[in-house]
């Protein structure tokens, strides 16, 4: 079981304690008041003695009582009702608040318990700590072993288990909760105060002895009756008031009065002056313990379905439909199998609940039974506090105890005598006409004799009666004696039920001895619990005897039999005993020897079940999370889904959404084993939980757990998509998202671009030197900063996997980016242009769907309206970026619409790439708007002896891209091109360049692979004879062309020229040396002016010279060209292949 603050001893003496009944007359009442408190009330903290008091045995020995406390409560009669073993619904309901308003305490030093690979922490500082990816407990197990503060690890159950045993109804075949004196306390502003007291003492006899009443219950026919004068002091005559109990002591004996004076101040002085209010945590139990509570006129078995939030008894149970079920609210959401995770029956079923709970209700109270801002003794000073404490002790060492001793020396004499005539006679009579021993039967055969009663003068009783005595002044040899005794007189007369009380207090006894002579008799507690619930039918002392027999083992250290005693007591009667049984025996799994960790996260998820159908959902919560702890990562999915899924109910339910939504989020990440069914529902409630956090607070965009995205795998693509031209024109086919990287192809351009750079630049490669990629990946050299030109678009293709079984539906999916204005012109350096500007971001603008105001005058943003994810599906997306201005672009991530569809278990749509926009549409289920990172991981560092030692990893640029001013950019197109040659055939084709952008170009350049497969002929040849493509800016494409120029023909003399082999390969061209040699396989290409002004477009005629070799030959050629202008980045070159 869990920690406790009190031993195993002492609870058991504050559990069986001598009873005293309070009688006061108005007067007395109205001083008392004044305090907010009652005379009971008033007493009661000051009922423990701190001093030992001294009494003598029958055999005359003097006996030590110590730590002893008296319970002092009012008179409250009523009249006769039948006596049941159930609790009443009042009785139940108080149960419930004590549970209730005792909490894990915030801020506290939490427990942890080391159970074998396993630190769980027990007692949480909060409940916002105990959620299931809460980590920290090896610092919590630190902070522990270094504080000196002990705290209980269930103080609830503590709480609950003291109210319950005070609260428990007197019952005829015990005396422990009978009265065995009665204060009569009388004002001394009373005219004749001996009057009263003589009225107030016929009263207490009217209501012992006429027999009107059965409640309350007292002890003895004799009961000690003790005279109490109280006194005013702010208020009445002190001479009178000690004349008066001088009188009284005459009249009553000095040991059977008192004079208690009170009240030394005002109220109005009190509020300047604080003294310590120690009636606090007292007074929310008071309501427990008055007796008109604990018992209904008509009790009835139910379910405990106390409500949470409105204790009160509304017809909501913490905001789920509750429905009336045989008078008694049943909550019919959580009457349902502590495994099942939801109805599948009806799809959009499992949100009731939760728009349900979306309804208003009220915050649990802090307090209850007494307002919280009320004030108690502010008439009382310490001197006052003193008196009531010193009252105490001389009415229980000079009348109580007085009292009971000479009752047990009375009682023993009777049976002694008794003994010797009576009892003798009895068995000599069973001896002759029946036989001796009575054999020894099972529970299950004795006959149901639980409605036998014995007169009140039976000697059993008296034996019953002497022993009660005995154990409430600590005299547990002679108690034990006594019981045992009456335990075989019970049993002979089978009587079940006075038996079993015997069973129960005569193992108690035998536990409690000093020096413990004899071993503790579990078995006689088995038989009573079993007897008492079994043939009695009364849960309620089994109960308790379950509760005291469950301490003992404890003590002893045998967790096992506790657990095993605890489980056998849940029931379906009483939701809230099951629930806390069941954490209970919880706990003694894990204490013992050898920790057994599964089994105590089992009995924590069957214990937050039976509390969250009590309405304990707080409780519920608690135990799901401390159970999380030793399902999380143990690959049990289906355990894991449903504790996940239930935290998130009950965390929506007490107002903890972030809470909720990170539960719901590891039911959707994990890789679930869930049917589609359940995922749906799953996604639905996630969902709805998502919307009411977002809506309750306009927050940052929240991230979204679905889809996954394999952020390593996305790819950046710089530039206009290529495409095929039609007609005879062929495009060179440039790099595309479309082609798979090739490390030795990429390699390959790398070198072309090196000679042709080197070629340029007079032989020698510049140290800033940036080799062209168009095409970023995970494979690419990311460490720098890529460049991408402005009005040129930006291309992102991300990986999106859906891992449910269920369709999902993005809509309005963008990308979010910030960016940092800066102007390449601006003569000082770029630290001080970047630190001056601000950051432009679009995330607030996307954070609303559907509005599109974005900043598409720094940077256009493409939206697709809709992409739809069939069940399990990896799918890419391409989203557009168009830079207007130049600056530093980050790319953040996406932002998009998440819906689930409303046939989530429909997955027969068909989604194909070229229609994202197939399936449900978004508008159909509840979609909420989020949005997910891309975060990637760049190469991990191994270059020195630290990166080496240490897991590193350098930055990854393919998402910040610096946006420069415009730069050139050619097309290039084949005409006339062969598929095939023969050896060494010799045949003409002509090149077309276009320049796309709105900058000239010059330096232009080709290398290539095969530098003698090709040469190229004077631009003076091609020009006539072939027509160039319309004007790029006419018709925004270079891809649309004439097949043959008007009045010639590919085939006319005019075109044909003739070249020989020693032109190929050597760098010059025909007619004059139009092209000149830069450089080994660099080929400069003369245009008509030496630049190529924007939007237009020139021809060459290249001749081609078949491989010696036949074969597949594939050549790669790369065109190099640069900017007219001067000052701003350039391009270094644009790879283009055949």
């Amino acid at each position: 079981m869990a920690q406790c603050v009190q031993s195993v001893q002492e609870f058991i003496q504050d559990s069986f304690v001598p009873m005293v009944a309070v009688l006061c007359s108005e007067d007395a009442e109205k001083v008392t008041r004044k305090n907010n408190l009652n005379f009971s009330e008033l007493l009661r903290p000051f009922c423990r003695l701190t001093s030992e008091g001294h009494m003598r045995d029958p055999s005359n020995q003097v006996q030590v009582v110590k730590n002893l406390r008296i319970s002092v409560n009012n008179v409250v009669t009523r009249p006769s009702v039948p006596s049941s073993g159930v609790p009443g619904h009042a009785h139940r309901r108080l149960l419930s608040e004590v549970v209730l308003t005792c909490q894990p305490a915030e801020g506290g030093v939490a427990n942890v318990i080391t159970a074998g690979d396993y630190d769980l922490n027990i007692s949480d500082r909060s409940l916002k700590a105990s959620v299931p990816w809460y980590s920290d407990w090896r610092d919590t197990l630190t902070e522990l072993s270094t504080s000196k503060h002990y705290t209980a690890t269930t103080p609830w159950f503590e709480a609950y288990r003291e109210s319950f045993l005070q609260s428990m109804p007197a019952s005829d075949h015990e005396f422990l909760n009978h009265y065995l004196a009665c204060l009569l306390v009388v004002s001394s502003s009373e005219a004749v105060p001996v009057e009263k007291f003589l009225k107030l003492s016929q009263e207490q006899h009217r209501i012992q002895h006429s027999g009107e009443y059965t409640n309350p219950k007292w002890f003895i026919p004799n009961t000690l009756k003790y005279y109490v004068l109280l006194h005013d002091m702010s208020q009445g005559d002190e001479q009178r008031a000690d004349s008066v109990y001088e009188d009284m002591k005459q009249r009553y004996g000095a040991q059977g009065c008192y004079l208690l004076k009170v009240n030394s101040r005002t109220a109005a002085a009190g509020a300047d002056e604080q003294i310590p209010d120690p009636w606090s945590q007292y007074l929310h139990k008071s309501s427990l313990q008055s007796q008109d509570q604990y018992e209904d006129p008509a009790p009835v078995v139910v379910n405990n379905t106390a409500v949470e939030n409105n204790v009160g008894g509304t017809s909501e149970v913490d905001g789920h439909d509750s429905e009336e079920k045989d008078g008694v609210l049943v909550n019919s959401l959580d009457n349902t199998h502590p495994l099942q995770l939801d109805t599948p029956s009806d799809t959009p079923g499992s949100l009731d609940a939760l728009r349900a709970v979306a309804v208003e209700t009220k915050p649990p109270p802090l307090a209850t039974g007494v307002a919280a801002a009320t004030s108690h003794g502010a008439c009382l000073t310490l001197n006052d506090h003193d008196r009531i404490r010193l009252f105490i002790q001389e009415f229980t060492f000079r009348g109580l105890l007085p009292h009971i001793e000479k009752n047990i020396r009375q009682l023993n004499d009777q049976l002694v005598s008794r003994k010797g005539l009576s009892r003798s006679l009895f068995s000599a009579t069973k001896k002759w006409f029946g036989g001796g021993k009575v054999p020894e039967k099972s529970i299950a055969e004795l006959k149901n004799t639980s409605g036998l009663l014995y007169p009140p003068e039976a000697p059993e009783l008296q034996i019953r009666k002497m022993a009660d005595l005995c154990f409430l002044v600590q005299l547990y040899d002679l108690a034990y004696s006594c019981y045992h005794t009456a335990k075989k007189d019970f049993l002979s007369d089978q009587a079940m039920l006075y038996a079993a009380g015997a069973l129960e207090m005569a193992a108690v006894s035998a536990f409690l001895q000093v020096g413990a002579p004899r071993p503790y008799p579990a078995h006689y507690m088995d038989t009573a619990i079993q007897t008492y619930r079994d043939v009695s039918k009364n849960m309620v002392l089994a109960e308790r005897c379950a509760l005291l027999s469950a301490e003992v083992l404890k003590s002893q250290a045998k967790y096992s039999d506790a657990a095993t005693l605890l489980i056998k007591m849940t029931s379906e009667d009483s939701d809230l005993r099951s629930a806390l049984l069941l954490e209970q025996a919880a706990h003694c799994f894990i204490n013992m020897r050898n920790p057994m960790v599964r089994k105590f996260a089992f009995h924590m998820i069957l214990a937050g079940h039976r509390f969250s159908k009590a309405g304990q959902k707080r409780h519920a919560l608690r135990c799901y999370c401390q159970a999380m702890q030793v399902y999380k990562g143990k690959g049990w999915s289906l355990a894991e889904d449903h504790i996940n899924f239930t935290i998130g109910r009950q965390s929506f339910t007490l107002r903890q959404p972030e809470n909720a939504v990170t539960a719901f989020r590891h039911i959707l990440t994990n890789d679930s084993q869930q049917t589609s069914t359940q995922q749906g529902a799953f996604l639905r409630e996630y969902l709805y939980v998502y919307k009411n956090v977002t809506g309750a607070c306009e927050v940052a965009l929240p991230q979204l757990p679905l889809p996954c995205i394999n952020s390593s795998a996305t790819r950046v693509y710089f530039g206009h998509e290529r495409r095929l031209a039609e007609g005879e024109k062929q495009a060179a086919t440039h790099v595309s998202l479309d082609q798979e990287f090739d490390r030795d192809l990429a390699a390959m351009w790398q070198d072309l671009e090196e000679k042709v750079v080197a070629a340029a630049k007079r032989g020698v490669v510049p140290a800033t030197f940036q080799s062209t990629q168009c095409c970023l990946n995970s494979q690419t050299d990311n460490l720098r900063f890529p460049l991408a030109v402005v009005e040129e678009p930006i291309i992102v293709e991300v990986v999106f996997r859906n891992p449910l079984k269920v369709p999902l539906v993005l809509s309005d999916l963008s990308l979010l980016w910030k960016f940092t204005l800066k102007d390449f012109n601006r003569p000082q350096p770029q630290e001080d242009s970047v630190g001056d500007a601000v950051p432009i971001s679009n995330e607030k603008e996307a954070s609303v769907p559907r509005v599109r105001v974005c900043k598409d005058d720094v940077i256009a943003t493409e939206v697709i309206p809709e992409f739809y994810l069939s069940p399990e599906e990896t799918k890419l997306a391409r989203l557009k970026l168009l830079p207007h201005q130049t600056g530093q672009l980050n790319i953040l991530g996406l932002v998009y619409n998440l819906a689930s569809t409303s046939s989530t278990g429909d997955t027969t749509i068909n989604s194909t790439a070229a229609s994202q926009t197939e399936g449900p549409s978004a508008a159909e289920g509840t979609s909420v708007r989020g949005r997910q990172d891309l975060e990637i991981q760049g190469p991990r560092l191994n270059q020195t002896k630290e990166e080496k030692t240490s897991v590193s990893h350098g930055p990854d640029r393919r998402l910040d891209p610096t946006i420069t001013p415009p730069m050139p950019l050619l097309e290039v197109f084949f005409l006339q091109f062969p598929t095939a040659l023969l050896c060494g055939e010799i045949r003409k084709a002509y090149v077309e360049f276009c320049n796309m952008s709105r900058v000239t170009l010059c330096g232009l350049r080709v290398a290539s692979t095969h530098p003698d497969f090709f040469t190229f002929g004077s631009s003076s040849l091609a020009t006539p004879l072939t027509p160039l493509s319309p004007t790029s800016f006419e018709n925004c494409s270079a891809y649309k062309t004439l097949a043959t120029p008007p009045g010639a023909t590919p085939g006319s003399v005019a075109a044909v020229t003739l070249v020989s082999e020693g032109d190929f390969g050597s760098g010059t061209g025909l007619r004059g040396g139009g092209v000149s040699g830069a450089g080994k396989g660099i080929t400069e290409i003369p245009l008509g002016e030496g630049t190529l002004k924007p939007g237009e477009s020139t021809q060459l005629p290249m001749w081609l010279r078949g491989p010696d070799q036949e074969g597949v030959h594939e050549i790669h050629f790369l065109f190099y060209y640069e900017s007219a202008e001067k000052g701003g980045k350039i391009r270094t070159g644009t790879p283009n292949r055949s």
